[in-house]
């Protein structure tokens, strides 16, 4: 190879690198924009976005056992009106709580149930949970209809070593007195103790 070939090549790759690297850039690069990072499962489905879907597990080295509870974060979007009227965990959970009740969906709002309390719960597992497997969940849209996805269960560490698990239901008792006079004048009083679940 010639000095001024040699020359050349030298010549072009001092141009082509710098090329080749500032590829992506500019005022509106990606790599300027800010990406949220994502953990959960997302998917787009009949327009409605789906974001970041995961399920809070325990701690690392303990596992949530059966018959308790875990909680469900997300973020919805939509482009029209809609309503996610329930969640079924089929296989996990016998019920899911949907804070207090359906969830409105307004167009282009979203609605952030990323955390770090949980709004949605999964009560009554079925199973015992580890950070690391995926369970199945079916959200219910009262226009969209129903879609199953899975979901990762991440443990309450790194990230999430913040986030709260769900309240746990305590049973209190609560006394009713209920008076009932008699014709003799005297009166008895009935006394009875109706346990209620506060979550």
């Amino acid at each position: 190879m010639t000095r001024w070939t040699r020359r050349l090549l030298i010549g072009a790759i001092a141009i082509l690198v710098p090329a080749l690297a500032g590829c992506e850039a500019g005022l509106d690069a990606p790599t300027l924009e800010f990406h949220q990072a994502s953990f959960g499962t997302s998917t787009i489905f009949d327009g409605i976005s789906i974001d970041n879907v995961f399920v809070l597990g325990p701690a690392l080295g303990s596992t949530l056992p059966a018959g308790g509870q875990a909680g469900v974060f997300l973020a919805l979007q939509t482009p029209n009106s809609d309503q996610l009227t329930s969640i079924s965990a089929p296989g996990t959970a016998s019920s899911v709580q949907l804070g207090n009740g359906p969830i409105a969906l307004s167009p282009n709002t979203l609605v952030d149930l990323g955390g770090p309390s949980p709004l949605i719960t999964l009560n009554g597992l079925t199973k015992a949970l580890n950070g690391g497997e995926a369970v199945s969940l079916v959200l219910h849209f009262a226009t969209a209809g129903s879609v199953t996805i899975m979901v990762p269960v991440e443990p309450a560490a790194n990230e999430f070593a913040t986030y709260s698990p769900p309240p746990t239901p305590t049973a209190s008792a609560s006394p009713s007195v209920s008076p009932s006079p008699s014709s003799s004048g005297s009166g008895s009083a009935t006394v009875s103790a109706s346990p209620s679940v506060t979550p």
